[in-house]
């Protein structure tokens, strides 16, 4: 079984990419099992953001990384929260806040007008200085509601309507939610481009 350090401490993410990645003969680890510290997520992008905490990973466990940058642009915000999703109420903001402050900024803007997309740029390195690292994106597209709905999922998933399911992220089962994220969408071309690269 081949290992892979996920350049990640968030438990949710954690868990997501390990149940997408179950029927691999993969074992994805979390970075903290390493006592690697989040890198500062200096980039102005998603992907820039993606590559530096791949790298980190990759260099502090001396094992391949996956890393991935995500976060929901809100089309009435011009694409806010955006890079600074899970920092938007301030830094260390629970996901509570963020969400609360999201729906705060939203609270006069029509439903015609609360469309909004999650964005998710995954990278995957073979090695700290990998000239060539893999990079994969996946949007999934929805609408902010009024209230947060559901108990599943993490981050803004409770206020993120999914049209074709009547429903928010967050009251969606985890292989179905896993099957239409931006995240599960990126981690299967991921997968696939991997095995492309053999």
């Amino acid at each position: 079984m081949s290992k892979i350090v996920l350049a990640s401490n968030n438990k949710g993410k954690v868990r997501e990419i390990n149940q997408i990645l179950a029927e691999l003969d993969i074992s994805v680890l979390p970075q903290s099992e390493f006592n690697i510290d989040e890198v500062e997520e200096t980039g102005l992008t998603f992907v820039e953001n993606a590559i530096l905490k791949a790298r980190n990973a990759a260099e502090h466990s001396g094992l391949p990384a996956i890393a991935d940058d995500s976060g929901i642009e809100v089309d009435a915000l011009n694409g806010e929260p955006g890079i600074y999703s899970a920092r938007y109420a301030g830094v260390g903001a629970p996901d509570e806040d963020n969400l609360q402050k999201l729906l705060q900024t939203l609270q006069d803007v029509p439903e015609e007008k609360r469309s909004a997309r999650f964005q998710c740029l995954m990278v995957y390195m073979r090695h700290a200085n990998d000239p060539t690292p893999l990079i994969c994106q996946g949007t999934w597209e929805g609408i902010i509601t009024r209230e947060a709905q559901g108990e599943n999922g993490f981050g803004y998933d409770p206020i993120f309507f999914v049209p074709e399911h009547n429903c928010t992220s967050a009251q969606l089962p985890a292989e179905v939610k896993n099957s239409l994220s931006h995240r599960g969408q990126a981690l299967r071309l991921l997968v696939e481009q991997l095995g492309q690269r053999g």
